[in-house]
C-alpha cells in the first residue's frame, strides 16, 4: 500500500530520473536491489540514494517489500500489454509464428534495455510470497499467451518436447542472466526471438518472419489497431 500524501521536503535537489519522488525512489531501489541485493538494501540506503529523509520515503512506500512489488510488476506490465494487443492477430492477417516472434522480440527488448536489470529479481525467494500475487498472475498470463502462440506456430516437423511456446518464454527470460553476466548485446533480443522460432521449426522462414514481426511491433507501439 502507498500513501497519496506529498511527503516531506528532500535534503537536496532531485538527482535521479523520474517526474515524481515516487519514481525516483523506484529508480534508486532498482539500482540497489540489482547491484547490492534485496536483503542487503535498507530503506535508509534507498532514501539516501534519492536524497530524502527515510521518513519521507515512508510517505510513498510503507515497506521495502512494497517497493519490490512495484518493481516486479513493472517488469512484466509492458510485455503483457503488448501480448494482449497482438494475441488475436494470428487469426487475421499475421500468422502465429510472426506474432510469436514479435512478442518474443518485444519482450526480450524490454528485459535488455531497461535502465536496471530488474528481471534478475525474479530469482529472489521473496518474489514468491503472496503479496506479489499481482506480479505472479501477470507473469502466468504472459506465459500462457506464449504457450497458445507456440502451439499454433509450431511446424509439424518441429519435434519439440512439451509446449514450444513455453520454451520460447523461458528462452526470453534467460536474457536477464546473460545481461547479469555482462554478455547481452544489442542483437541479443532478436537472436533469442529467432532461436525461439527455430525451436518451433520455422528456421527456414525467418527472413520473412522478421520483416512482418518488425511491422507488428511498429504498429502496436504506434497505437495502431488495424493489422
Amino acid at each position: 500500500m502507498t500513501s497519496a500524501g506529498p511527503g516531506r521536503p528532500r535534503n537536496q535537489q532531485p538527482s535521479r530520473p523520474g517526474a515524481t519522488a515516487r519514481e525516483e525512489i523506484l529508480d534508486a531501489a532498482a539500482e540497489l536491489f540489482t547491484t547490492q541485493g534485496f536483503a542487503n538494501t535498507s530503506t535508509r540506503s534507498i532514501a539516501d540514494a534519492v536524497g530524502m529523509r527515510q521518513s519521507s520515503l515512508y510517505h510513498h512506500f510503507k515497506t521495502k517489500d512494497d517497493i519490490l512489488k512495484d518493481l516486479l510488476e513493472s517488469t512484466v506490465a509492458a510485455s503483457l500489454s503488448f501480448a494482449k494487443a497482438v494475441s488475436g492477430v494470428s487469426s487475421g492477417s499475421a500468422s502465429a509464428e510472426v506474432v510469436l516472434h514479435a512478442l518474443a522480440l518485444y519482450d526480450g527488448t524490454q528485459l535488455c534495455s531497461s535502465r536496471w536489470n530488474l528481471g534478475i529479481l525474479y530469482h529472489l525467494p521473496e518474489a514468491r510470497g503472496g503479496q506479489y500475487e499481482q506480479f505472479l498472475a501477470s507473469r502466468r498470463e504472459l506465459r500462457a499467451i506464449y504457450g497458445t502462440l507456440g502451439v499454433l506456430a509450431s511446424a509439424p516437423s518441429a519435434g519439440a518436447a512439451g509446449n514450444p511456446g513455453d520454451l520460447v518464454f523461458r528462452l526470453i527470460e534467460s536474457l536477464v542472466n546473460l545481461r547479469a553476466d555482462g554478455l547481452v548485446l544489442p542483437s541479443s533480443p532478436l537472436e533469442a526471438a529467432d532461436a525461439g522460432l527455430i525451436i518451433c521449426g520455422r528456421g527456414n522462414e525467418l527472413p520473412a518472419i522478421r520483416t512482418q514481426s518488425a511491422l507488428i511491433i511498429e504498429r502496436v507501439s504506434g497505437g495502431l489497431e488495424d493489422f
